[in-house]
């Protein structure tokens, strides 16, 4: 239980600690392609079509069925806060996930018997750069990750008050309106835990009873599709975008059984190093309460995404909570054997020689780092380079300390990776997709300016971008250029049709388009219908 003062300053001060690093400068950059611009889109239409907008959403006027509409409604309703901008779409993700930080010491605290594995995993958690910058973004998973603790923090708690039980219910049924058929994923791996730490809680009329009135508004939601779409719901909600990508791979999104191990290689860092540590008295702990759950929790959700046919990086999100607290395990037992303070150790035990190795590279890598970011270097960018200084400058320091068997090296790293992502998300670099193609903003303007609302326009890019579509308010649907070279008869009193070109492009047009407006990259064209045309 919370009753502590220790413990409510720390949940003040994680709290703000996450708002902070969540919500800085959180529409310095607009939406990305793709989830963001499409999330964005259908809570603009939610907004526009008023109270019961929710009920039916929809994308471009046509039914969507991509995801249920729990965290859209909360982006229309920031919408009617704040305006449309980057910042209020990203907004409800963004509180979503720094409010699971101070959430998951509340689970911490009802799982271990100490707090400080709990406080080194919750900082752990706050650090991790995935959870951060994902976390930030208008997408799902930040909600998600907070409903499963939620349904966790209620199941640990009904072991001695059994009504809590009924809150699991609520996280299962949020989970379900936000991402469909991985809320059963989720409490399947809840229901494990219990039936190997405590089969009698299966029992319990209250979780049971929990789980069916938390499951009410979410089939009630489902059911008033199936209702109003029939058939086509079913295949293409239920099926498409939900139990086949368990066997299929959905739109080219697929890879190895380890695909989501070298996303951990790749983007966890420093943390990683402390990993198989955490892991190792994990498992040597596992008749213990903690110890099962952490066990099912990651070994069951990792080996079940792996095993996926589709495999997109953010349904890894609901893996870091857990992974954070196993290795908050392997920190706490490093600092209590240095002493705490890094006085003399009280249980001699050097550090491991990989962590030395593991932070020598990652200084390495972070001067390398500064040498890319700076003035005569590939990409300079202020904030990076005084992020890679600071980042190389503790793993350095880390290093000596730790040489020495001074506990200190823990907090250098906290406190070092806690500002260095300060600095990065201070900077035009954390949406880093953004440098794949072309910038939207400036294009988006030009469309709006020159084409009526609903306006046909098409693009000769090879791809159709949800984030043009979002900022121009208009749908610029991608098309073949050959289409514009030889395009389809039109008949008299058809609407014009706007094409979006890549401005080398139009010498290759036949015959000179009417121009209404260009950027440094694309030009806008009109087609008029026969008698419209001189």
């Amino acid at each position: 239980m919370l009753r502590s003062s220790h413990d409510r300053s720390w949940i003040l001060g994680l709290t703000l600690a996450a708002l902070l690093l969540y919500c800085l400068n959180l529409g310095n950059l607009p939406l990305r392609d793709w989830d963001e611009g499409t999330y964005a889109q259908v809570a603009r239409e939610i907004y526009r079509a008023g109270r019961w907008g929710w009920v039916h959403p929809t994308l471009w006027g046509e039914p969507d069925f991509t995801k249920p509409p729990l965290v859209h409604s909360l982006m229309a309703l920031a919408y009617h806060w704040g305006g449309i901008h980057a910042w209020t779409s990203r907004l409800p993700g963004a509180l979503f996930g720094a409010a699971a930080v101070p959430l998951l010491y509340g689970v911490g605290a009802a799982l271990f018997p100490t707090r400080l594995p709990v406080r080194f995993g919750c900082l752990v958690y706050l650090t991790l750069m995935p959870v951060v910058r994902h976390g930030r973004l208008a997408m799902l998973d930040g909600a998600v990750v907070f409903f499963w603790l939620l349904l966790l923090l209620c199941l640990l708690r009904s072991r001695r008050h059994p009504p809590w039980a009924l809150g699991v219910g609520l996280g299962f049924g949020l989970i379900v309106l936000t991402k469909g058929i991985l809320g059963i994923l989720l409490l399947g791996l809840a229901l494990v835990f219990v039936l190997w730490d405590s089969p009698y809680g299966l029992r319990s009329p209250y979780l049971w009873g929990g789980i069916a009135l938390g499951f009410l508004p979410a089939a009630t939601w489902y059911g008033l599709q199936w209702q109003h779409y029939g058939q086509t719901f079913v295949e293409v909600a239920l099926f498409n975008q939900n139990v086949d990508r368990i066997w299929e791979t959905v739109e080219n999104n697929d890879g190895p059984p380890w695909y989501y191990v070298v996303e951990l290689l790749k983007y966890s860092w420093p943390w990683l190093l402390f990993l198989p540590w955490g892991l190792g008295r994990t498992w040597g702990d596992r008749h213990l309460s903690w110890a099962k759950l952490l066990l099912v929790w990651a070994g069951g959700y990792l080996a079940t995404i792996s095993v996926m046919g589709t495999k997109l990086p953010w349904y890894i999100f609901p893996l870091y909570p857990a992974l954070a607290l196993i290795i908050g395990v392997s920190l706490a037992h490093t600092w209590q054997s240095l002493g705490g303070s890094g006085g003399q150790p009280y249980t001699p035990q050097p550090v491991p020689q990989p962590w030395l190795w593991g932070l020598g590279i990652l200084a390495g890598g972070a001067v390398a780092g500064m040498v890319y970011f700076s003035p005569g270097g590939g990409e300079p960018a202020p904030g990076l380079l005084l992020a890679c200084g600071l980042i190389s400058g503790s793993a350095g320091v880390s290093v000596v300390l730790a040489r020495r068997g001074n506990g200190l090296f823990l907090p250098v790293l906290l406190w070092s990776w806690y500002l260095g992502l300060l600095l990065f998300v201070s900077s035009q670099h954390w949406v880093w997709e953004l440098a794949e193609d072309y910038p939207v903003q400036p294009v988006a303007a030009l469309v709006q300016q020159h084409t009526p609302p609903g306006a046909i326009v098409y693009t000769s890019h090879p791809h159709e971008r949800p984030s043009l579509n979002f900022y121009s308010d208009r749908r610029v649907r991608s098309r073949p250029f050959g289409m514009l070279q030889n395009p389809p008869l039109a008949n008299p009193g058809d609407p014009p049709v706007y094409w979006l070109v890549a401005s080398p492009l139009l010498s290759q047009l036949s015959s000179p388009p009417a121009i209404l407006g260009t950027t440094a990259d694309w030009t806008l064209i009109q087609l008029q219908p026969p008698d419209s045309q001189p």
